[in-house]
């Protein structure tokens, strides 16, 4: 307790030294940035910023450095994920308590988490319904901050919001051929892809990305793909697949590549970047089941 309270008085000199910018809006990781691209389109003077690395991935465990907070002491607007996924957000609150903060997880209907560590699970972007969800939400945190970009924010929030629905519509057209098909995925990266596009997490490898299996862990997993009649083991590209191309060669099940779109380019991204990792995903999972090209 004491090391934070020191930890927060540190944070909070840090902030004070910088003076406020104008125009600068601060996200808090990869989607939640490709997410703001889209909807800062075109606005002249205003930039977007994200906190953490773009090879960073899901914030497990990520602890603010005094460069994060001098980027926050500059912002007009903090936009987050939301759904416990920034752990940090106390020590952002007590640095800087009138920092307006836009998260884009209100509304949306959160799944458990399997691990018992945090309430709920935070990868919500991965359904894209919760995707229009959280764009309206960071178009409203926004607009509330730069209310002189009101009218070209909320252009952008329409055209981006159609081609996220669009998305949907397309997404379920295509994986409705593997509807009630199991999967055993990396880590818990994709209850909410599951859950919106017809297919059943039967198994997670490992609960959190780095965790070593046991040999007693490796073991029950083996058996366990075994038992599920060996469906196909999806990894992400930001993880080592050391265990699950162990558990392939022990029972036969096939290997791919299921994308959580929270790495990717620093520079010239794709405003249309959320939407191709998405689409791949779903031609990944055509393919794992013999139904792609």
């Amino acid at each position: 307790m004491r090391f934070l309270k020191t930890l927060t008085a540190l944070l909070l000199l840090l902030a004070l030294a910088v003076p406020a910018g104008a125009e600068t809006v601060v996200t808090s990781f990869y989607p939640v940035w490709i997410f703001a691209l889209n909807l800062c389109d075109g606005l002249e003077g205003v930039e977007v910023r994200n906190l953490a690395a773009p090879e960073t991935g899901c914030l497990h465990d990520y602890q603010l450095s005094a460069g994060d907070m001098r980027a926050l002491a500059q912002a007009d607007v903090f936009l987050i994920n939301g759904a416990e996924m920034e752990s940090y957000l106390t020590h952002v609150f007590d640095a800087l308590p009138d920092l307006p903060v836009a998260d884009a997880s209100l509304g949306v209907k959160l799944l458990p988490s399997e691990t018992g560590e945090t309430t709920h699970n935070p990868h919500i972007w991965l359904d894209a319904e919760n995707a229009v969800v959280m764009v309206n939400n960071l178009a409203e945190g926004l607009m509330a901050a730069l209310p002189d970009r009101a009218e070209a924010i909320a252009a952008n929030r329409d055209a981006y919001t159609a081609r996220l629905t669009a998305l949907d519509g397309e997404l379920k057209e295509t994986l409705a051929p593997v509807a009630g098909r199991k999967i055993v995925t990396f880590h818990e990266a994709f209850p909410y892809f599951a859950a919106a596009y017809g297919l059943e997490v039967a198994a997670v490898i490992a609960k959190e990305p780095g965790d070593a299996l046991s040999p007693r862990e490796l073991a029950e997993l083996i058996a366990t793909v075994r038992d599920l009649d060996c469906p196909p083991l999806f990894t992400e590209p930001q993880y080592a697949d050391t265990a699950a191309r162990t558990v392939a060669d022990e029972t036969g099940a096939g290997v791919w590549q299921l994308d959580p779109c929270v790495t990717g380019p620093a520079d010239q991204v794709p405003l249309t970047f959320y939407e191709d990792v998405m689409r791949r995903n779903a031609e990944t999972l055509l393919q794992a089941f013999g139904l792609g090209e």
